[in-house]
């Protein structure tokens, strides 16, 4: 190469960065950062009707959350701006009429209307219609007529004979025969660029190398092609990546849960987590490797790694992904992370992270294990910060049931009193201790105390959640629970 590498992620603000645009935006972002690159993020708004400031915002909000830094674009600027295909406008009826210049496009003159008309009447008869090139015919004089009349017209690109072919860096060589390629619009009779001549102006001018982008662009790469031989540009490198399908082989959706990715960030999944996640969507290191930091995608990454059969998204497995995240998180980042879930919960408190936040921090040691999200804490933690609702209702019948538990259950809050060392190993021999004084089985009395103190059937170990409860609110639960179990 004789210019340095610049790939591009250019999203369009007609809804929220997804699932999808977020794999293509980090496989271009990791290619970049891999060769010491340019990435440019450029938003492609000429659909006025259907763009918004609201969700250019949540595209660069997900980009930000993700971690994923653009070199040029919105807010950072750039040699080769604007970065807004709105900004541009003028630029692409310049090369539109280049082309004409060139002979290489034409002004067709065909009404929407009379278009649709040979279209309906093509399909009547069972036959597929592409435009007939009337315009394409007009000479001189007739143009010249139309145009002084200032007659409303598109520009239409001429295809020409042959065939279109180019080394995908993904999928191999792939060709497409001209003869099924109408004369295809480059600009409408309004003004406005179709997606063709935008994305292909924008890309010259920002002296884009590469193109790495979803595999249903393949069909678009002919036309773009043909473009940049027309306006005598050196075609950029094509890369096109495999589909993201959901667990049921069809195109990924909302109908599969969650696809924005700022859904993910609220459902308590790590943003490291999900760039994890999905850069192993069709890309493979060739190792068996599957946590990476993301230090180690930059270094590992390579086109060469990506497969072209489509991804699956394992919800499954993007949890069991996170939770492995989770795992590696210092105590104190962990304690940072949770606190906008337990704000969201009701159950944040000040103190929590000010004068208990050792307490707080031995309490989410403890859920760590049992949490795949940042958003499973909160409830996880619930009987730790407030008083439990009620009792599990199936638990009740199984642990407060056998006869004298009630009494049990007083005797052991009396022991908790006289008990000097509330420590998890002394709490263990004390309850132990008492089951056998009182002859029942120690789980019996270690179930009933579970329920007792969190209202729930299953905690983390119960020793270690007495301890963290502490003396007075322990005996206080036990206490409470009394009355509710067989006397």
């Amino acid at each position: 190469m004789t210019e340095p590498l610049r790939v591009r992620f250019a999203p369009s603000p007609t809804g929220y960065l997804h699932v999808g645009g977020a794999r293509t935006a980090l496989f271009n972002w990791l290619f970049a950062r891999r060769h010491g690159g340019v990435f440019v993020l450029r938003i492609e708004d000429t659909d006025l009707g259907r763009s918004s400031e609201e969700m250019v915002q949540g595209i660069l909000d997900g980009m930000r959350w993700l971690g994923l830094d653009w070199d040029e674009g919105p807010g950072v600027g750039g040699a080769y701006g604007p970065y807004f295909q709105s900004q541009r406008l003028d630029r692409y009826r310049e090369m539109a009429e280049q082309l004409v210049t060139r002979g290489a496009a034409y002004y067709c003159y065909c009404s929407p209307e009379a278009i649709k008309a040979k279209r309906d009447a093509a399909q009547a008869r069972g036959e597929v219609w592409e435009y007939d090139r009337a315009c394409a015919q007009l000479g001189p004089a007739e143009v010249a007529r139309r145009e002084a009349a200032g007659q409303p017209r598109a520009v239409r690109f001429l295809m020409p004979a042959g065939a279109t072919t180019f080394d995908d860096l993904v999928q191999g060589s792939i060709s497409f025969e001209h003869e099924h390629i109408e004369d295809f619009v480059v600009l409408r009779s309004d003004g406005q660029p179709t997606y063709h001549l935008s994305v292909v102006v924008d890309d010259i001018d920002m002296r884009i190398t590469h193109v790495v982008r979803g595999a249903d662009h393949i069909s678009n790469t002919p036309k773009q092609a043909l473009l940049y031989d027309a306006f005598g540009a050196p075609r950029p490198a094509f890369a096109h990546v495999p589909l993201i399908l959901g667990p049921d082989k069809r195109r990924l959706s909302k109908r599969h849960g969650a696809t924005a990715v700022g859904e993910y960030a609220r459902q308590g999944y790590l943003p490291e987590a999900m760039v994890n996640f999905l850069a192993l969507l069709g890309w493979s290191p060739g190792t068996d490797q599957e946590f990476f930091t993301r230090e180690e995608l930059v270094a590992a990454f390579s086109l060469e790694g990506i497969n072209a059969a489509n991804a699956v998204f394992n919800p499954e497995k993007l949890d069991w992904v996170n939770a492995a995240h989770i795992s590696r998180l210092t105590p104190e980042e962990l304690a940072a992370r949770v606190v906008p879930a337990f704000r969201d919960a009701g159950l944040w408190r000040e103190t929590l992270g000010a004068g208990r936040a050792a307490w707080f921090g031995r309490v989410l040691e403890l859920l760590r294990p049992r949490c795949r999200r940042l958003t499973e804490f909160p409830e996880a933690a619930r009987y730790f910060l407030e008083e439990p609702a009620g009792y599990d209702e199936a638990a009740v019948a199984r642990h407060f049931s056998s006869p004298g538990m009630g009494g049990h259950l007083e005797a052991l809050a009396d022991a908790l009193v006289a008990l000097p060392d509330l420590t998890a190993a002394a709490l263990e021999r004390t309850v132990r201790d008492l089951a056998e004084t009182r002859g029942i089985k120690g789980a019996a009395l270690i179930h009933a105390t579970r329920l007792a103190v969190t209202g729930r059937a299953a905690s983390p170990g119960l020793f270690e959640v007495l301890e963290l409860l502490g003396r007075e609110t322990a005996v206080h639960r036990l206490r409470a629970a009394a009355p509710h179990a067989s006397a």
